[in-house]
């Protein structure tokens, strides 16, 4: 069985298809914030605790952190909001950035077993990132595409991530320290890229051995009532083997989804986790008296 080990100083994740489903929150990242952007880059990072608190509140299991702001340091930016949140919160961290620097500086800056995102198959990207996930012990996700792009074909996007794989294996990093992202297309734009999705992710865990990730909001963009869809998509990418995904864990709807598939593919055992978010405590209504009922139901039964 495959489990992908992450870690802080104080708590231990473990990925895999035999565990509940990781929820790696996706907030703390100024992409599209520019508020948050703004802030980062000034050196206010009140919006980046308030985040990091309400996510793992939330339930998230991990926390991707991204500082990727033009014309910042994003390197120190992104050093300094990973010290930040691991004095504020006890989960593993995922160190999200397309710059070699930044991602080594954010590893030297961890205190753990982080997950680096991403590597791409890309020849360079390959020979820069991978030393590093060597060299700091780390964890990676591998994107489904190369120098050619993304590729519509899943048979031709699980070949990119055997190659990742490979490389991977070739640095000293296992399989199962590598958690594929089979990248998720719009399905408002293309019509078969739910059932590609989980072609491949099912050909990912059954073929390949190994974990899955993936953006969860890309499936919906685009369309109405995103949450629903969102939720739909998590609940039937879990049950084809996908392990794990960078989502916003405050929208209610998903985490149930994927609080369902979890009760349903059998890792939450007795339906404990699903018992104690859903079962409603009785009612104690107070009597005429300023007694509660069931106080009074008691009492009546001694005597």
């Amino acid at each position: 069985m495959t489990h992908t080990v992450v870690s802080s100083p104080k708590k231990e994740v473990v990925i895999g298809f035999d565990r509940p489903f990781c929820v790696i929150g996706e907030r703390i990242n100024p992409t599209g914030r520019k508020k948050l952007a703004a802030e980062m880059a000034a050196g206010d990072y009140s919006t980046v605790e308030a985040d990091a608190l309400a996510q793992v509140a939330s339930g998230a299991h991990m926390l991707d952190v991204n500082a990727g702001i033009p014309l910042a340091d994003e390197p120190a930016i992104l050093a300094e909001t990973i010290k930040l949140v691991q004095s504020l919160v006890d989960v593993p961290l995922s160190i999200d950035s397309s710059i070699v620097e930044a991602l080594e500086r954010g590893l030297e800056a961890y205190q753990g077993k982080a997950l680096v995102n991403s590597v791409t198959a890309e020849e360079e990207r390959l020979e820069s990132v991978l030393p590093l996930v060597k060299k700091y012990g780390a964890a990676v996700v591998g994107i489904s595409n190369d120098e050619t792009g993304i590729s519509e074909d899943p048979d031709v996007r699980f070949e990119v991530a055997k190659t990742i794989v490979r490389h991977a294996a070739d640095y000293g990093i296992p399989a199962a320290d590598v958690v594929i992202d089979p990248l998720v297309m719009p399905i408002g734009a293309l019509g078969n890229a739910g059932t590609s999705a989980f072609r491949l992710i099912r050909r990912l865990r059954e073929e390949l051995g190994v974990n899955t990730t993936c953006g969860a909001s890309n499936i919906s963009f685009g369309l109405p009532n995103r949450h629903a869809l969102n939720a739909s998509f998590l609940a039937m990418a879990a049950g084809a083997g996908m392990t794990s995904a960078i989502m916003n864990p405050l929208h209610q709807e998903e985490m149930t989804g994927i609080k369902g598939a979890d009760v349903l593919n059998g890792v939450d055992q007795n339906c404990a986790r699903w018992l104690k978010t859903f079962r409603q405590a009785p009612p104690t209504t107070i009597t005429d008296g300023g007694e509660t009922r069931a106080r009074r139901e008691r009492r009546r039964r001694r005597g």
